[in-house]
């Protein structure tokens, strides 16, 4: 039987964890959720106190970086299924259910489509291109599910990434043909555009992106990431 674990890394969350977790909860089944793992990798505010309140949740701590903290809840993961969530993204109703047909049809790995909280028109095209298989417009905010098996055959997320580290994996997923992307629509936040600026945030992105492209290490786009980050 197809169960999931739901792996959440956490670094100061304590304003989304705990309307994460109710989400999540609230719009899966039971029967279908081996448990929801959330990994700490050394908060300072309330986060693990808020996570600690639901009986159900596993809270484990790790070093920080989210591709460590995420490989660390998908070693303690039971189900077949690992699904990795970022704390400010709510998926759909019966996600679940949605991620198990999938894989029932064949499809190993893949994400849903996603909806900014924001009337931006940007943000709202960005979230309308999202939909399509296009390798451009994918990214962690989406959320990812894949296979246990298949994670671990690809070697789970690369360490060495402290940015970037969903895209690389992404790209080992399209690589082997094995992504397929969900058309009902998760919402995440638009936190880091408020706080940064929309275009400059945009451009830092599509600058890492083009890097990365071009050859840039772990290390290169980690520095030029806080180069330009406030």
């Amino acid at each position: 039987m197809n169960k999931i674990s739901i792996i959440i890394p956490i670094l100061n969350e304590a304003e989304f964890i705990e309307k994460s977790l109710r989400h999540v909860i609230v719009n899966s089944k039971q029967q279908n959720v081996s448990e929801i793992i959330v990994v700490d990798g050394g908060s300072t505010d309330d986060s693990k106190h808020l996570v600690s309140n639901f009986n159900n949740v596993i809270l484990l701590s790790s070093e920080k970086g989210r591709a460590k903290q995420m490989n660390f809840g998908a070693k303690h993961a039971t189900g077949n299924i690992l699904y990795f969530l970022h704390a400010d993204s709510f998926p759909p109703k019966n996600f679940d259910q949605l991620i198990i047909d999938e894989l029932e049809k064949g499809n190993k790995a893949g994400c849903f489509r996603m909806q900014f909280d924001s009337n931006h028109w940007w943000l709202r095209l960005a979230s309308w291109l999202t939909q399509f298989k296009w390798r451009a417009c994918r990214g962690g905010d989406q959320s990812q599910f894949i296979t246990k098996r298949l994670f671990n055959e690809i070697g789970g997320y690369d360490e060495r990434y402290t940015i970037y580290e969903d895209n690389i994996l992404i790209n080992e997923l399209y690589k082997r043909k094995q992504f397929v992307v969900i058309n009902k629509k998760l919402y995440t936040s638009a936190r880091m555009y408020r706080k940064q600026g929309i275009w400059k945030l945009q451009y830092l992105y599509w600058s890492i992106y083009v890097k990365k492209w071009f050859g840039a290490d772990a290390g290169r786009l980690h520095s030029y990431y806080k180069a330009k980050i406030s």
